[in-house]
């Protein structure tokens, strides 16, 4: 697939077939994604290929619950867990909310649901000790260290085109870290980053819809001059 067309098409894949991933097939689409840029090319992740079903449905269990918390925060007018979020205002939306919906869900399952039946798990981990966390000790919320591991999980998603699947890269299981350590066996420095699924889609988006160029891109300022897309697509 030509390079344009796969990063224009490789959306967020939630539903699969039930045909199998072989282990063979896994491992050529980690062999690529390894290639992946990291800081200091430390090449800080650890990948937990998760079989076992009971594991596997104890850790569907640990992210049902931040799920149902992010339908309640989202159906009170709340971005979930913004930094810059009225923590009083969260814990209301999740008090009022998320129990109505975890009963609603059980009537009308969907992917976080199924998450144990997905064709291929994968919880992606982050060496701590091998991260360059430049904004650590800075004021505002840290994220530059995710520079250094998520874009091996985006990889993750791109390799996964060459051999026709598909897939998501979640992060709600995050919330219950501690539980999906000891589930998972990570200790030390290790870090929960996402867990991803992946399988042979049922239906795969063609084409993604984004915001133009000109609405997030200016000259010399934020509030400069929009940079001009010219001829791209949209």
């Amino acid at each position: 697939m030509e390079l344009t067309e796969a990063l224009r098409s490789t959306g967020a894949i939630r539903e699969f077939t039930d045909e199998p991933v072989p282990d063979d097939v896994l491992a050529r689409v980690l062999d690529t994604a390894r290639f992946a840029p990291s800081g200091g090319n430390a090449q800080s992740w650890r990948v937990v290929v998760v079989k076992d079903p009971h594991i596997r449905a104890s850790l569907r269990d640990l992210y049902l619950r931040g799920w149902y918390d992010y339908l309640a925060m989202t159906r009170a007018g709340l971005r979930p867990w913004a930094p810059v979020n009225d923590r009083d205002a969260e814990r209301r939306a999740v008090a009022d909310g998320a129990a109505d919906i975890a009963a609603a869900a059980a009537a009308a399952p969907g992917f976080a649901e199924h998450l144990d039946r997905a064709p291929v798990l994968l919880a992606l981990y982050a060496d701590l000790a091998a991260l360059a966390a430049v904004d650590r000790d800075g004021a505002r919320y840290p994220f530059v260290g995710g520079a250094s591991i998520y874009p091996f999980a985006w990889s993750i998603l791109l390799a996964a085109r060459e051999h026709d699947l598909g897939g998501v890269i979640t992060t709600m299981a995050v919330r219950d870290e501690p539980a999906v350590n000891a589930l998972l066996g990570a200790t030390g420095s290790l870090a929960l980053a996402a867990v991803i699924a992946l399988g042979h889609p049922v239906a795969r988006p063609r084409r993604l819809r984004r915001a133009e160029v000109a609405n997030f891109a200016t000259i010399d300022t934020i509030g400069g001059a929009p940079l001009t897309a010219g001829d791209a697509e949209d």
